[in-house]
Order: C-alpha cells, then sequence, then structure tokens
C-alpha cells in the first residue's frame, strides 16, 4: 500500500495550493479518505473526509469555505485544494485512507508553508 502526497511548499497568505494524495495497493473507490494536517507542536488535526462515491463530505470548522476535498475514483487519487490560505495553515499535511474491513494506511506527508 502507498500514498503519496505532492503539492506542498510556500504560499503567501491568501494563495491557494492544491494537494494530491496518489494511492495504489487497496481499494481506493471504497475506502473513505482523509486529510489530517500536524503544525510544530499541535496534535494532528482532520483537516477534511471524503467518502468513497464523493457523496458525504466533512470539513473541520476552520477551513470551511476555504478548503475543497474531492476524489477521482479512476485515478485512486484524493485531492485538496486550499484557498485563501493563512499562516495557522501551516503544517504538514498527511492523507489517511480507511478501508471498508477498517484497516488504515497514511502518507508521508507534505509541508504546506503559508508566509509572507
Amino acid at each position: 500500500v502507498q500514498l503519496v502526497e505532492s503539492g506542498g511548499g510556500l504560499v503567501q497568505p491568501g494563495g491557494s495550493l492544491r494537494l494530491s494524495c496518489a494511492t495504489s495497493g487497496f481499494t481506493f473507490r471504497s475506502s473513505y479518505m482523509k486529510w489530517y494536517r500536524q503544525a510544530s507542536g499541535k496534535e494532528r488535526e482532520l483537516v477534511a473526509g471524503i467518502a468513497g462515491a464523493g457523496d458525504s463530505i466533512d470539513y473541520a470548522d476552520s477551513v470551511k469555505g476555504r478548503f475543497t476535498i474531492s476524489r477521482d475514483n479512476a485515478k485512486n487519487t484524493v485531492y485538496l485544494q486550499m484557498n485563501s490560505l493563512k499562516p495557522e495553515d501551516t503544517a504538514v499535511y498527511y492523507c489517511y485512507a480507511r478501508s471498508y474491513l477498517a484497516y488504515e494506511w497514511w502518507g508521508q506527508g507534505t509541508q504546506v508553508t503559508v508566509s509572507s
């Protein structure tokens, strides 16, 4: 099983980034996918989640209206579009998968830094 995040980087406040998580080795289309983030010195927190069919989506209150999670089951990839970024969005962003049999996997993380 592999989950490989990409798309992180340095962006100015108010800017945008699109994270991608390319997966392999499990049944992506029936797996619940989530994005978490962990800022330095803080606990990991849930950012957004999306069900296998894309019909159930949840967001943390701190990112509602700014972030959009989506998935492409043909490409086994989940995305996180991040707009209107703020310095407090700075963190390592992790991709997470939970299969229908409740197996769980994590990606290695990608750094997002929002700074002028």
